[in-house]
């Protein structure tokens, strides 16, 4: 296993979140070595009979750099990230994060989904990144490589560290989800929310039940993501879905799509924002060996689709888009720009002589 002389991602990892987008470091280095992340002495591997972990393996390690800045080139409007874990234990076929398994000489496919990277130290760092004078305060996103809400949340409770920091220097910041054990932190992302922008995004492509069993089988179901979507909006926080991925000829018939977004609108989102499947290197060659024992009929359609790279043609992404983008007029919520941060501002104080409850609303 490589940890020495390790560099956060090279600048061709940044994609689009399902959950989507890493960056590089912020700080010098490249996976040439430069500055190395952590080193041997640096990482404990752990196991645990529970049923919950299970054939799982952690790393523990101690990084030495966080808050991550995104590749220029990359189609994601932020610039920084903070990415406590590596691997998921959500599983999901198509994650075009499986690729930065390999910089640790990894396991790509189930590799990817059972041995867990853990930066312990993660809240720690994002404190000091944060009090460093060169640090601007700008907008972090989170959840973008991988969820950092899977499973090993859990027991690790990285977040509330994390949310912490941001909330005591003010720093606006963003989660994209399909964890439903962020509803665990309510409380401190209404205390952030009261003093920064705060976006809050939840992933569902698709609401099929055989499909989801499949292709995102350590996830929590589609229905229980959009009971938290449900959940924060009867708490007053607004919350916008990101309906990623869409999966070619697997759930993009327009009677899947009406669904989708009519559960969506159900459950109170704030905003849809459709996401055509990607598949970068890594991910590709996973999803497509899934492909071919589970849809073999499909194998040669999608050779076609994706035959000029990781991309589906603009002419399919944007027949999705608008197909996406009418269900919504009909169900009475509208799209979000693509990977928009959604703003949780709180409200004005309430005059003194007409004290009362407060909401938080989704701008």
């Amino acid at each position: 296993m490589r940890w020495d002389n390790l560099a956060e991602s090279p600048p061709d990892t940044a994609g689009t979140g399902t959950p989507g987008a890493t960056g590089v470091p912020g700080t010098p280095g490249s996976p040439s070595g430069e500055i190395a992340l952590f080193g041997t002495d640096a990482v404990t591997t752990r196991t645990f009979d529970t049923p919950e972990f299970r054939g799982i393996t952690f790393h523990e390690i101690r990084a030495r750099s966080i808050v991550n800045r995104v590749p220029g080139a990359s189609r994601m409007p932020f610039e920084w990230t903070v990415n406590p874990y590596r691997g998921c234990t959500h599983a999901c076929v198509y994650c075009f994060a499986r690729k930065t398994h390999s910089y640790l000489d990894l396991d790509t496919g189930l590799g990817f989904d059972s041995q867990i990277v853990v930066k312990i130290n993660a809240p720690e760092l994002v404190r000091r990144q944060l009090a460093s004078r060169q640090w601007q305060g700008a907008h972090i996103a989170m959840g973008t490589n991988v969820d950092c809400y899977q499973r090993a949340e859990g027991r690790y409770r990285l977040m509330p560290g994390i949310i912490g920091a941001l909330r005591d220097r003010a720093n606006p910041f963003s989660i994209l989800t399909k964890g439903t054990l962020i509803l665990r932190d309510l409380d401190l992302l209404r205390e952030a929310a009261a003093v920064t922008d705060v976006g809050i995004s939840v992933s569902v492509g698709f609401t099929d039940q055989e499909l989801w069993r499949t292709v995102e089988p350590g996830t929590p179901s589609p229905e229980r993501r959009l009971d938290v979507v449900r959940a924060l909006t009867g708490q007053g926080i607004d919350c916008g879905v990101l309906m990623a991925p869409v999966i070619p000829f697997l759930g993009d018939r327009p009677e899947q799509l009406r669904e989708t977004v009519r559960a969506i609108a159900t459950a109170g989102a704030a905003s849809v924002t459709p996401l055509v499947l990607h598949l970068r290197p890594g991910a590709r060659e996973w999803f497509m060996a899934w492909l071919g024992q589970h849809h073999p009929h499909l194998v040669a359609q999608y050779e076609r689709l994706y035959a000029e790279g990781a991309y589906a043609p603009k002419w399919y992404q944007r027949r999705i888009t608008r197909q996406v983008h009418e269900l919504a007029d009909e169900f009475g919520i509208g799209p979000a720009g693509r990977g928009a941060a959604r703003h949780i501002r709180p409200p004005a104080a309430a005059p003194p002589q007409e004290p009362g409850a407060t909401q938080l609303t989704l701008l």
